[in-house]
């Protein structure tokens, strides 16, 4: 039987929008908004909240999640999850253990995305090494740096994650690349295998994830392979003020059930 963790990791020192994984979204912190979405998953565990600040660390526990300390230095968010990860598997055997990364500034992650990459894991053998969801790019969206893209083999491997259109469609204006190519979107969380986490500081310095500030970089440098999965949506991810206020119109759409 597979053990399957959600670990959100969280910082306040955010270097494009400090603190905003406690800006508030119609009434709640941003942080509670991902805990509390990761939460309504039926395959998870356990929620835990991965993060180097204590206020933060509080705050979850008061409401009634469960979270770990991390060291300040961790440079992404799976460096952080990977420092505590022999903690979160514990005795259970790692290579049957699925740690899912839910990025702390993804206040509308779908549950559902959640389960779907659970059951991918358990029913696949052998067991992959990491799985992500990604979805079909509007036109729109190509060539914004801050959403992440991903080229795939035709059987749904990644061969790269980059800011920049992939791939470039050579002597044609770019407006009009995405007449040529689907483009696909990373939904931006992982689902990693947890003996393939607990290599993670083993993993030799990757000039792709320093280049592109994109951790999953790492894995593909080290050899390690990314399945993917397709869904239909993808997930908000909180960079700029500009999509924090997004992020608060839709949350100001919704339901009081929802963002109650």
């Amino acid at each position: 039987m597979t053990k399957i963790i959600v670990a959100i990791p969280a910082r306040l020192e955010s270097s494009r929008l400090p603190g905003k994984v406690m800006e508030d979204i119609a009434g709640k912190p941003m942080i509670r908004w991902v805990l509390e979405n990761c939460a309504r998953a039926n395959t998870p565990s356990e929620i835990i909240l991965c993060t180097d600040n204590s206020d933060l660390l509080e705050a979850a526990k008061q409401w009634g999640f469960n979270a770990v300390i991390t060291s300040k230095t961790c440079e992404s968010g799976s460096e952080r999850i990977a420092s505590v990860a022999s903690k979160l598997i514990g005795t259970y055997p790692p290579e049957e253990a699925l740690i899912i990364n839910v990025q702390g500034d993804q206040p509308f992650i779908d549950p559902k995305i959640i389960d779907a990459l659970s059951n991918k894991f358990i029913n696949q053998y052998p067991k992959p090494d990491v799985i992500t969801p990604v979805y079909e790019m509007s036109a729109q969206k190509i060539h914004n740096p801050n959403v992440v893209k991903t080229l795939l083999t035709t059987n749904g491997k990644a061969i790269y994650f980059s800011r920049s259109a992939l791939p470039h469609v050579r002597g044609v204006d770019e407006s009009e690349w995405h007449k040529h190519s689907k483009y696909w979107g990373h939904v931006g969380i992982y689902g990693y295998r947890g003996d393939v986490l607990l290599n993670w500081l083993e993993m030799p310095y990757s000039p792709l994830e320093n280049i592109e500030k994109l951790e999953q970089l790492r894995l593909i440098e080290a050899g390690y392979t990314i399945d993917t999965f397709k869904v239909n949506n993808e997930s908000l991810s909180v960079d700029t003020m500009d999509q924090l206020i997004e992020a608060r119109n839709i949350a100001n759409l919704m339901p009081s059930t929802q963002n109650a």
